[in-house]
């Protein structure tokens, strides 16, 4: 994006609000930060059966998971005598937070792509969609 050699950006989603927010994995939600700076379209590809019409604000209602802080404070690597190990990065007992998943508002998505068409990510443009087989 950076370097002018992306058109656009495509991303899926695990689940949507109704309200158009998008929770997919960690760092989709940069992309779409990206996408905006460097004026590009950032779409959202998903089916509708990911829709949750009941959730209303993705991002305070999309439950995130959270994965073992070990992930973040630690790292394997081969010791010189060939053997894998896991080592400590950061300091004992500094606090981690491993999160698995991101949510990206809907004022960053330029469309919602489904099985039944393109729509606003928005609760209007999803109404559109709703009950279409």
């Amino acid at each position: 994006m950076q370097r002018g050699l992306a058109d656009l950006c495509l991303v899926g989603a695990d689940r949507v609000a109704a309200s158009g927010d998008a929770a997919n994995k960690i760092g989709t939600y940069l992309k779409a930060l990206a996408a905006r700076e460097h004026r590009l379209p950032f779409y959202v590809a998903a089916p509708r059966s990911t829709i949750d019409w009941t959730n209303h604000d993705g991002v305070a209602e999309i439950p995130i998971e959270q994965r073992s802080d070990r992930e973040v404070t630690h790292v394997g690597g081969l010791a010189a005598d060939g053997r894998l190990e896991e080592v400590r990065i950061t300091p004992e007992n500094s606090p981690a937070r491993n999160d698995a998943f991101d949510v990206t508002p809907a004022r960053l998505v330029t469309a919602l792509i489904t099985e039944a068409g393109a729509v606003e990510a928005s609760a209007e443009g999803l109404a559109a969609i709703r009950d279409t087989r």
